[in-house]
Order: C-alpha cells, then sequence, then structure tokens
C-alpha cells in the first residue's frame, strides 16, 4: 500500500479540506506543524515517515482564481527525493507541457477540469506516459465526460479515484465504488482518495487490490500509523510483538 500524504493549498496557506466543500476550508491546525505554511506542513509531514511522494491540490488554480505553484517548487527545492503529484487543473496540451517542462512531477489530470474528451485524450497523449488521471466524484455524480469513467483503455497507468464528499469525513473509503473501479481498471494502479481513516481501512483497501491511498486528516490527527502500516505491509498483516 503506497501511502501518499496530501496537502491542500487556498490563499497560500495548507487548509483543512472537509467534503470538497472549497469555498469553507480553512487554514490547518495541526500537531504536526507550528503554522499553515505549506513547507511547515511538509515537514511535519515527511517527519512521520519517509514518503516517496506528495500530493499537492492547488484549489486556486483549480478554480481559477489564483496559483500557489511557487509553493509547490518550495517544497521540491526542500525535499527533492519527493515525488509531487499536483494537481492543479491542468486540461490541455500546452498545460501539460508547461508543467512537465518545470521538472515538478508527473502531470495530475482531474476529470472535474476536463472541457470534454477529446481534449483530455490530447493532454494524456501530450503526458507521454507521464501523467495521473484523478478521476472526481462529487456525491454519486461523476465530474467529467462519461465516456472517461466508462472506457478504462483510456486511463494512463496511475489513476486516483477521487470521492471528494469523503474527504475530511471520517467516514471511511467508498469501499463499492473502490471496488467497481479496481475491477476494470486492468493493469492499472489504483490509488483511493477521501475518507481513509485508519491501518483498518487501509488493509480493506489492499484486500480489493487498490495500490495506494491518499490520505490527510488521518495523519494530522494521528488516527493512521504509517509505519505500522508498512510492518503491515511487509509482514501480510501479522504485527512483530512489541508493536502495538
Amino acid at each position: 500500500m503506497d501511502l501518499v500524504p496530501v496537502i491542500d493549498l487556498k490563499g497560500g496557506l495548507v487548509v483543512h479540506a472537509r467534503r470538497g466543500d472549497r469555498a469553507n476550508y480553512r487554514p490547518i491546525e495541526t500537531r504536526l506543524s507550528p503554522t499553515a505554511a505549506p513547507l511547515d506542513v511538509a515537514r511535519g509531514l515527511t517527519a512521520l515517515y519517509p514518503f516517496r511522494r506528495l500530493y499537492i491540490a492547488d484549489l486556486d488554480a483549480i478554480a481559477g482564481q489564483g496559483d500557489n505553484r511557487a509553493a509547490a517548487q518550495a517544497i521540491a527545492r526542500a525535499f527533492p527525493a519527493l515525488e509531487l503529484w499536483v494537481d492543479r487543473g491542468i486540461a490541455t496540451p500546452d498545460a501539460v507541457r508547461a508543467w512537465l517542462a518545470l521538472g515538478l512531477g508527473p502531470a495530475v489530470l482531474g476529470s472535474e477540469s476536463a472541457p470534454d474528451l477529446a481534449t483530455l485524450r490530447l493532454a494524456l497523449a501530450a503526458a507521454g506516459g507521464r501523467a495521473v488521471l484523478s478521476l472526481d466524484f462529487r456525491g454519486d455524480g461523476f465530474q467529467g465526460p462519461a465516456e472517461l469513467l466508462a472506457n478504462a483503455g483510456l486511463w494512463p497507468r496511475r489513476v486516483i479515484a477521487m470521492t471528494l464528499a469523503r474527504v475530511g469525513s471520517g467516514e471511511g473509503p467508498d469501499l463499492a465504488r473502490l471496488g467497481a473501479i479496481k475491477s476494470r481498471a486492468g493493469d492499472c494502479a489504483v490509488y483511493a482518495a477521501g475518507g481513509v481513516r485508519d491501518n483498518r481501512d487501509l488493509a480493506a483497501l489492499a484486500a480489493r487490490g487498490i495500490a495506494g491511498a491518499l490520505v490527510a486528516t488521518a495523519l494530522h490527527d494521528g488516527r493512521l500509523d504509517p509505519r505500522a502500516a508498512a510492518v503491515e505491509n511487509a509482514t501480510g498483516g501479522e504485527r512483530p510483538a512489541g508493536l502495538a
């Protein structure tokens, strides 16, 4: 299980995301960081565990109301070993090429930002295999071209199933939806986003063949222990004596 910590950026600060209600997100208060500044929060998260990648949602860029690119660049400089997955509403081939030229990580293409299927297909082609596709759901509705959800042949090798209503909810991941997406994903690695609470949720995801999980709240409040999760992955669920 590939654990990917999440930072949501709005107005230059890290905010606490809840249920996709972006207008009401407020600066995060967390035991991991003295402030809501992006670098401080990134330091707190990376102190928990040597994560391989970090997901950043630039909510201002997604909404077309700003740009937190400088914060992502600062995190990349401070943590060069981290692969950044930055969702900033990229939706066109030119935007993909411009992002990849920065060398910050793959192009994250969110279905909610896709103007139409033809443009999204061109954007995925422009990424040349360096793309992560986010399949975005708000409530029961898919946010994006219907054919994209129906045709897994269009998906790149890494796919996020983003259930916005579960983000920060403490309700657990949408296992039924994730199972349905995994069943038609073929060789794609499917990542769960939204609702992951603890190590038991990670075990449930792993049992369904989910490759990884995007996590924020459960890391900040301590319910999810990434080191214990790594041990469980390595031992097939059997925890050595001494690990509570």
